[in-house]
């Protein structure tokens, strides 16, 4: 605990020996020493006249949040010039209405023109209001803040730059936060010819080149540059072409195009990449991203030291693969090729993986083995994602059977018309079945998922994504299946709409709800929860029960369609077929919960439950008491997910009212909720489960990646032709369709 102006806070132990830039974005987070540089069109208004408060404040903000977590916060601004302009324009206006006034005795004012105002005087005038905005704003947080003027002279005079250096130490060793700016009052112009020439000398001649020589004199760890751009762009923004570059190697200008500079400020782009990279050589870490955008400057700096995906990185690290982005380029063009095959070349693809399964079988398990001994030794998960992360022979043959189905399919999947129709004379529509397009499927320890569509299973998924590989490379398109390791790549491809069309989480109702959360205007297909019900009616035949009960819960208990919980009719309790399904969960050795009416009837009761809400994922289930069906479904519609849901009785009309009103993905009559699986459903292979009620819901196969595109075949025909007093006329037949292959 540390204390200062008698405000006590919690320091972090970010003690980290400098001399090298971190290599990645996720290491961002262990900067102790940051300077935050703002840019003049990010403190100053759009008109150039006074400052952009809302923004100022904002920015204050994080700085004093960083800074109370223990970091060492440095502010290099600008603003004092606008400020400044601002004052004297207001003082010069108010000058001339006086002598105005006098002069004509009138109290009626006349348009007055503003003089050109010189910069330096400027400065002058706005330098003390500037700082005691700062001062204020920190003061909220309290924070104290303290004003460094400096010039080029400063850092070339020894002596000088001994005492600035020694004044900020002491400065940050006291909370204090240093706010630099050059002394605009009196600074001479630049030197010709002594920018950025080498290590030890760059020219302080604006604000980008002061902040990169305090960052690397100061050795900080971080130095963010706040601009009014998103980041470095490889060509001008706006133009057609640009495209934002997430991570900068030195060595790479010659690809990029500079464009103007910003509508205030001394320097542009190329300066700021110029004082980043000589930062960067001198063992500081730098993010150039905006400050001004309203959405996301009140959280820009804390993201990037969280290691977000924000701006321009700067890194002397180059990766040894592809970027997330160059995986995605590869995966849409690689996808566009693979649709275009003829669906014999498609189905041989897929017949080629399902063998290639089977031939490697043995090299895939001792894979998968390494996974498994590894996820033991270091303890990292739960029993039930350790389940799921465990290959079989079985689940092998499983995998290779739903690709020979998914190949024999193929052949009436893609390009299948399911709607002609004639326009017009000579003027046709078709509708036909198309890919949705790129997919991102995320697994949680489940590499079975893996050759289905495409963590934890490192060595498993290298393999089984190496054999689908394989597969592709006999048509030439094996680029359209990638593989990423890493939550940060995960998280990148999340904001990546332009490249990634859907997005598949196959795993917890959490990893579900962080994709939902991280995807950025990418549809999310899956479920939150899988809390599936099993209702025991009155009418139940007994020995059907246990046998269901037993296969909905203990087959898969991980799995997202296991029962979680038992829902029992309450003229059961005390009956035979109650003692049954009791002693048939303790043999199966399951953790019962009772639920509040359960309890209620029990003088010594199981552990209830903490909420009827629960996927446990593992040998536990709860058990509630309902009065009827109606109450049962209640219960599902309350606490349910939507997922799988079960009745079990031999009275047909209890049964026709539960399927027609329970209101979930699947709904079964006195079969087991495993049953919910597309490999079950007879679709191949399954890729999700989806509990939404937009395009695919329940099990989803082949069906629920397609959509499709319409094809209109004319012959020089105009909407025109078509008007009141046009030589044409709309039909609107409907056309049979084109004979499916049954084969």
């Amino acid at each position: 605990i540390r204390c200062w102006s008698n405000i006590p806070f919690i320091t972090m132990p970010l003690n980290r020996a400098h001399g090298k830039s971190f290599a990645h974005r996720s290491e961002l987070k262990h900067a102790k020493r940051i300077v935050v540089k703002l840019g003049s069109a990010v403190v100053t208004r759009g008109d150039e006249c006074g400052l952009a408060l809302g923004r100022l404040a904002s920015i204050v903000e994080q700085v004093s949040m960083l800074q109370n977590q223990g970091r060492e916060m440095m502010i290099v601004t600008s603003g004092a010039v606008a400020f400044g302009k601002q004052r004297l324009r207001h003082e010069i206006l108010l000058s001339q209405s006086v002598r105005q006034a006098l002069h004509s005795g009138q109290s009626q004012l006349k348009d007055m023109a503003v003089p050109v105002l010189e910069a330096r005087a400027c400065a002058a005038a706005g330098q003390s209001g500037l700082m005691a905005l700062y001062e204020a704003m920190f003061t909220q947080y309290s924070i104290c803040a303290a004003q460094i003027l400096v010039t080029n002279l400063d850092f070339h005079d020894e002596q000088k730059r001994r005492n600035l250096n020694g004044t900020l130490h002491e400065l940050l060793r006291m909370n204090i936060v240093p706010i630099i700016n050059t002394n605009d009052a009196v600074v001479p112009p630049p030197e010709p010819n002594s920018d950025l020439q080498g290590v030890n000398v760059i020219s302080v001649k604006d604000n980008d080149s002061l902040a990169a020589r305090l960052a690397v004199e100061m050795k900080t760890d971080l130095l963010i540059v706040l601009s009014d751009v998103e980041g470095l762009f490889d060509s001008p923004p706006g133009s057609d072409d640009a495209k934002l570059i997430d991570i900068f190697y030195p060595g790479d200008q010659q690809s990029v195009t500079f464009g103007t500079k910003s509508r205030v400020g001394m320097g542009g782009m190329e300066a700021k990449v110029k004082a980043a990279l000589w930062a960067l050589q001198g063992g500081t870490s730098v993010v150039i991203a905006n400050g001004t955008h309203p959405k996301i400057s009140g959280h820009v700096i804390t993201d990037i030291v969280e290691g977000k995906k924000v701006g321009t990185f700067f890194s002397e690290v180059k990766p040894a693969g592809p970027t997330v982005e160059q995986q995605g380029e590869m995966a849409r063009a690689g996808g566009r090729t693979l649709a275009a095959l003829q669906p014999e070349q498609r189905a041989e693809i897929i017949y080629r993986l399902a063998d290639l399964l089977t031939d490697q079988r043995e090299e895939i398990l001792l894979a998968n083995k390494k996974d498994l001994e590894e996820a033991e030794n270091k303890g990292r998960l739960a029993l039930p994602l350790l389940k799921r992360l465990s290959l079989s022979t079985s689940k092998l043959n499983s995998l290779a059977i739903g690709l020979r189905q998914i190949a024999a399919s193929s052949q009436d999947s893609v390009g299948r018309v399911i709607r002609r129709t004639r326009i017009a004379k000579d003027l046709d529509l078709e509708q036909v079945t198309v890919p949705i397009g790129v997919l991102l499927v995320i697994f949680e320890s489940r590499p079975d998922c893996l050759p289905q569509v495409l963590k934890d299973a490192a060595h498993s998924n290298q393999i089984l994504h190496h054999l689908t590989q394989e597969a592709l490379c006999i048509h030439g398109v094996k680029d359209a299946v990638q593989l990423v390791n890493t939550r940060e790549e995960v998280e990148d491809l999340c904001r990546l709409d332009k490249l990634i069309d859907l997005i598949i989480p196959r795993g917890s109702s959490q990893l579900v709800r962080n994709i939902q959360k991280a995807a950025k205007g990418i549809p999310v297909m899956g479920h939150s929860e899988g809390i599936c019900h099993v209702y025991v009616d009155t009418d139940a035949s007994v020995e059907k029960v246990t046998r269901i009960i037993r296969d909905s819960k203990c087959e898969y208990p991980a799995a997202c369609n296991a029962l979680e919980t038992l829902l029992i009719h309450r003229d059961l309790l005390r009956s035979p077929l109650f003692d049954q399904i009791i002693d048939m969960l303790r043999v199966e050795q399951v953790k019962i919960h009772a639920g509040p009416k359960f309890a209620s009837y029990l003088t010594f009761s199981p552990s209830e439950v903490k909420s009827l809400r629960t996927e446990y994922g593992d040998l536990e289930c709860c058990i509630e008491v309902v009065d009827s069906v109606q109450e049962a479904v209640e219960h599902i519609h309350k606490y349910g997910s939507s997922h799988t849901d079960v009745i079990i009785t031999e009275n047909e009309k209890t049964a026709e009212f539960f399927l027609q009103h329970v209101d979930s993905a699947c709904v079964f009559w006195n079969a087991s909720t495993r049953f919910s699986d597309g490999y079950r459903f007879g679709l191949g292979a399954e890729v999700g489960i989806s509990t939404s009620r937009i395009h695919a819901r329940g099990p989803v196969g082949i069906e629920g990646l397609l959509t499709t595109k319409w094809l209109l075949r004319g012959d020089n025909h105009v909407v025109s032709d078509f008007s009141e007093h046009g030589s044409m006329k709309y039909l609107h037949e409907s056309l049979p369709l084109p004979q499916r292959n049954t084969n």
